[in-house]
């Protein structure tokens, strides 16, 4: 659910109104700041597990608000989406400007990085424009004080004109006092007095030519300098909102639009076109941030950012910043494919030894074989081996991937490649959504929000199924221990494998890009547009914190829904296997059917069923291949990944099979959670049809090329 009448009182712009007060359970509170700055930490603090998120009315940017108590009153948090700037260029910007311009809340709360604050400003000093009743939250202060950064904050809040609290929400460190803070400025017990921006005299006259109609039109509900401004910088996404606010059109209010014609000839006379009056805005916001910092920042070493520029000078570098990239991946996938092998064959060792044990119920039960076989040789079975199969590398991966994503790598690895997605004329913003698709295609289809451009928009979107997510890395990981792995003998093994599965991983990148420009140059056609990437500070990991994000918010939910799937995928492919039409079961016809199509490509009738059924996840695609082996007579237990591998080869795989699955795997279409979400992204069945179609193709030729290549040479 998203921020509705009903649970919160406020009715976002998207219905055209403002909060209704009168069925508002609570005090709203904006929650604004940059990316990067620890906001979601503050969020997470304060509100604990009381939260929802949904989608913003209108809108497909995601919102997250919680409630939380203090002194017996009733917050609202609302977590607005990070951003630079509220001089809007995107939907989150526009989102985050409406929200604290036309929502009114009773105090909007702007989190800022202590390590970085001069750069933070230029959003608080945006902010004060629009409203008094502002706090300011200097988070991060314990990375600050370790940069030998001391903040006066008793200085700033006098420079500023509003509370500015010191945080370290990872600790909850002065979060007691930002509450306090909050409290204070809502129920109006501060009266708050906030820096007044002035710009150069020229600006100064034209924003007077204009404000009186606009305090006229505006009746007092908003701030009539700041929406003078704002229409002197023909800002078209605010004239529209601020329409929807007010409930008419402005253009139509003649006496605005003859003295904001006025004012933009004086501006014009001037020397001051609508470009340079932008530019004139945002250096007086600069130059007022570095002002205050040099005020009331001190620096007890000038070079505290010496240690992450000499990293970044070897991660981000020219010539080593993509081989560190390919190493870090690598050993991470080493340290997966060499650690999981025991615990997968311990976890399959118990989950079997109970089938057994349940078993001998059934039996002692006098139930009949066919509920037995339902149950257990088809749901159970398939749920223990997606468990012991599934459970072990996931362990081990997610919390190392999680690692280095709260080390402040990732951002890097967006650097690293912004050029390669340059030259194929797509965003450099879709290397980060390309990273958001190792953990969930989903995600990284919600993750091309950030792109401001539709055209590359639907470039990333189109394109982020081709690196593997969460449910395809299992898959992947037994298939190139299995197949390539074990043609190496010994430790050795190990090696190839984490190589194989890393240049896996380079390829879906590598066809992301060809795909990406073939894209740009035909049915997206388009010039690629500049962003700005922010590197954030090297942090020090959370532990604990990675741990649970990694087991609880990844393995678990990943391992829960391929469960959630496989059971009853479990059931209906016992059901093919054993319901028999002319002496033969349904899974044998539908598996002949699709065997020419499976031996064009290198693989076979069940293994392009195993694809076609696993759809809803991809968690469950070799779940399904070993049931329906198992189903069709060889009824083996799976016991470790010399078991698989016996299962495999038994039914007749080689290597170029499992070289053939693996890349059908990387390139094949997206799953039923992603092809919806593209779906609702998009608005759009044409661009979901596409989405499904291109990673298909290339996969299909892919297969193709590869197979019939090898057995033209005798490989095969």
């Amino acid at each position: 659910m998203g921020l509705t009448n009903q649970s919160t009182g406020s009715s976002l712009l998207g219905n055209g109104t403002i909060i209704d007060r009168t069925s508002c359970s609570g005090f709203i509170i904006a929650l604004s700041g940059n990316p990067n700055v620890g906001k979601s930490t503050v969020f997470n603090s304060l509100t604990g597990l009381n939260q929802h998120t949904g989608n913003w009315p209108g809108k497909t940017v995601a919102t997250c608000y919680g409630k939380y108590k203090y002194k017996n009153k009733n917050f609202i948090l609302v977590d607005i989406p990070g951003t630079y700037s509220l001089m809007a260029n995107s939907a989150e910007e526009e989102i985050a400007r409406d929200f604290v311009c036309f929502e009114n809340p009773d105090a909007t709360v702007v989190v800022t990085d202590a390590t970085c604050l001069e750069r933070n400003l230029n959003l608080v000093l945006q902010t004060l424009e629009i409203t008094g009743k502002v706090v300011v939250c200097v988070n991060l202060i314990d990375e600050a004080e370790r940069k030998k950064i001391h903040i006066d904050c008793k200085k700033l809040s006098d420079r500023l004109g509003v509370p500015v609290i010191a945080t370290n929400a990872r600790s909850k460190r002065g979060l007691d006092e930002l509450t306090d803070a909050v409290y204070n400025i809502a129920l109006g017990f501060v009266r708050a007095n906030p820096l007044q921006i002035t710009y150069d005299e020229t600006i100064e006259q034209a924003i007077e030519l204009i404000r009186p109609a606009v305090r006229e039109v505006t009746g007092g509900k908003i701030n009539d300098r700041w929406v003078s401004l704002r229409l002197l910088d023909g800002d078209a996404s605010l004239l529209e909102s601020l329409n929807k606010f007010l409930g008419f059109n402005i253009p139509d209010n003649s006496i605005l639009r003859q003295d904001l014609k006025k004012a933009r000839q004086f501006l014009e006379q001037n020397g001051i076109n609508a470009d340079q009056l932008r530019d004139r805005i945002v250096s007086r916001i600069i130059s007022i941030s570095e002002e205050i910092c040099r005020d009331a920042v001190s620096f007890g070493n000038k070079q505290y950012n010496d240690t992450d520029r000499k990293i970044d000078s070897i991660l981000t570098s020219k010539i080593f910043g993509i081989p560190v990239m390919l190493a870090l991946l690598a050993v991470i996938f080493w340290l997966t494919i060499a650690g999981a092998n025991y615990p997968s064959e311990l976890l399959a060792n118990l989950l079997f030894g109970i089938e057994d044990r349940l078993t001998d119920i059934f039996i002692s039960l006098n139930v009949p074989g066919w509920i037995h076989g339902v149950l257990i040789t088809g749901t159970y079975r398939t749920l223990a081996w997606v468990v012991s199969v599934m459970l072990p590398p996931m362990a081990i991966f997610f919390p190392l991937f999680t690692l280095l994503e709260d080390l402040g790598y990732l951002p890097r690895v967006a650097f690293n490649l912004d050029n390669f997605f340059k030259k194929a004329c797509a965003h450099g913003k879709q290397a980060l959504t390309m990273c958001m698709g190792f953990g969930c295609n989903a995600a990284g289809v919600i993750g091309c929000r950030i792109i401001d451009s539709p055209r590359e928009r639907l470039i990333a979107t189109i394109t982020n199924t081709f690196v593997p997510c969460n449910g395809r890395f299992p898959t992947l990981i037994a298939l190139s221990a299995i197949f390539i792995g074990g043609m190496a003998n010994g430790a050795s093994g190990s090696l190839v494998s984490t190589l194989s599965l890393t240049a896996v991983v380079l390829l879906g990148i590598t066809i992301t890009l060809v795909v990406s420009k073939i894209l740009s140059k035909t049915i997206l056609k388009g010039l690629p547009s500049s962003f700005a990437l922010e590197l954030p500070p090297y942090r020090k990991p959370q532990v604990g914190r990675i741990i649970v994000r990694s087991i609880l918010d990844r393995t678990i939910f990943v391992l829960g829904r391929a469960a959630a799937v496989a059971a009853p995928a479990g059931f209906i492919i016992w059901i093919m296997a054993n319901v028999r039409v002319g002496g033969v079961s349904i899974l044998a016809h539908t598996a002949g059917f699709l065997d020419p199509l499976g031996k064009l490509l290198g693989m076979d009738g069940y293994i392009i069923l195993a694809f076609i059924l696993g759809l809803p996840a991809n968690e469950i695609v070799l779940p399904i291949i070993i049931m329906s082996y198992m189903a069709s007579g060889s009824l083996i237990e799976y016991s470790g990944m010399e078991q698989l591998r016996h299962i495999l080869v038994s039914n007749g795989w080689t290597p170029l099979t499992g070289i053939c699955v693996m890349l059908f795997s990387l390139m094949h279409f997206p799953c039923a959670t992603t092809l919806w979400t593209i779906r609702k992204e998009t608005r759009s069945m044409k661009w979901t049809l596409i989405s499904f179609a291109v990673p298909t193709a290339a996969g299909i030729i892919a297969c193709f090329i590869i197979a019939n290549a090898a057995r033209f040479l005798g490989l095969a």
